[in-house]
């Protein structure tokens, strides 16, 4: 059976490989992102990673994998920042607040469809203009949802998290492991 990761995310092929798993293939799905008016995070979470999926075929002898992390302050998405400013504005947003990270995987295998998602809060620390502005000039900001990394600089603002760390990251491990066993996928791998 061959491994597909329907994501150019580098962090989730990263997290893959922390659980023995190397996908044989990579394939980056084509979709639009934009969130409809009025949908919840955790409801455009589920559907982007279900979209990502059905982007993409499906073999016979294939099981795929695809993601999505979406940042939710209350009931607003912080996506990707457009730009520097966006970025800026997400990091004020967040400063000393809590804010929600969702993950939600899809697999498929043999026209059958398994998803879950995971849902985390994190903890911002109030955040000076300096602290900011050294952050965005670093960059990490840059194609990262809610504009920061957990597993990056921006790790020194976060005093803690309620839930899964792979998860915030862009995989929940515990519940990957699962979906591809449930899909027949149990192939894993030691690290050459």
């Amino acid at each position: 059976m061959k491994l597909v990761l329907g994501s150019s995310s580098p962090r989730r092929l990263e997290l893959l490989s922390q659980i023995g798993v190397f996908p044989d293939e990579i394939r980056t799905p084509d979709i639009d992102e934009k969130c409809t008016k009025g949908e919840l995070p955790r409801t455009y979470c589920n559907r982007i990673a279900l979209a990502k999926l059905n982007a993409l075929p499906c073999k016979v002898d294939e099981v795929i994998l695809c993601g999505d992390t979406t940042v939710a302050l209350g009931r607003r998405i912080l996506g990707k920042p457009k730009d520097k400013q966006q970025a800026i504005e997400y990091l004020i947003s967040l400063s000393g607040r809590r804010h929600r990270v969702i993950t939600a995987i899809a697999v498929r295998s043999n026209n059958k469809t398994w998803t879950k998602d995971v849902v985390n809060t994190v903890k911002f620390k109030v955040l000076s203009k300096k602290e900011i502005e050294d952050y965005i000039s670093t960059g990490d900001w840059n194609g990262k949802a809610g504009a920061y990394g957990i597993q990056g600089s921006a790790s020194k603002f976060i005093p803690w998290i309620a839930g899964s760390f792979s998860a915030i990251v862009g995989l929940p491990l515990f519940e990957t492991d699962n979906l591809l066993c449930e899909a027949g996928y149990t192939i894993r791998k030691v690290k050459e």
